[in-house]
């Protein structure tokens, strides 16, 4: 019993790490793509990304991601809110799935400041589910309500951070100064979502 134990033990202790195969692909429906995932890549997964500026685009994928990645949350600026629902697997080729887009939330007490088309900085904003963080871009030119996965950046690990948010906990924490708006930055910060996994 002492040799078949210490044989398993040896085994496992010198065993190569393989590494995983994920389905690949961008959009719904079944994918025939396969790809090997990178050493640092351990986890297989499927997100759905949803922006509502105006109206819904939403994108799906497939891929190999980083544990830190597989999270979801949303962002929330009040005339803009994105958010990603992932789901990730551990074995080959395990993330067939499609996961839909996270459902309208609830209020859930949080407020935070936002800023208006007209550049209005001075507006609340009440921050829905998972939303526990303020929120204002780098620039100050954005702010809202976010969830700690946007704000620790762990959505673009990997990826190179597209967005640069400052995060806060307190309500009205993200100050209320009055700043005008970019339209060309408020386009970049609901696409962000979008390019996590590119």
């Amino acid at each position: 019993m002492k040799l078949l134990v210490t044989i398993a033990l040896t085994c496992a202790l010198f065993s190569k790490a393989y590494p995983l195969d994920c389905v690949t692909c961008e959009g719904p429906g079944p994918c025939s793509q396969t790809e090997t995932c990178p050493a640092s890549q351990t986890k297989c997964v499927s997100f759905t990304a949803a922006v509502t500026l105006g109206e819904i685009l939403t994108e799906k994928k497939k891929s190999c991601a980083t544990p830190a990645q597989c999270l979801s949350g949303s962002l929330n600026g009040g005339i803009f809110m994105a958010t990603i629902n992932t789901q990730c697997c551990d074995s080959d080729l395990c993330n067939n799935q499609e996961p839909p887009a996270l459902p309208e939330s609830s209020t859930n007490g949080k407020k935070c400041f936002t800023c208006t088309a007209s550049g209005d900085c001075t507006s609340t904003l009440e921050c829905k589910g998972s939303e526990d963080s303020c929120f204002k871009s780098s620039g100050g030119k954005v702010k809202g309500c976010a969830s700690q996965s946007f704000c620790s950046g762990a959505l673009n690990a990997g990826r190179g951070a597209i967005v640069d948010l400052n995060c806060c906990e307190g309500n009205m924490c993200n100050n209320a100064l009055r700043i005008g708006q970019s339209i060309l930055f408020l386009l970049l910060v609901p696409l962000a979502s979008f390019f996590l996994f590119n």
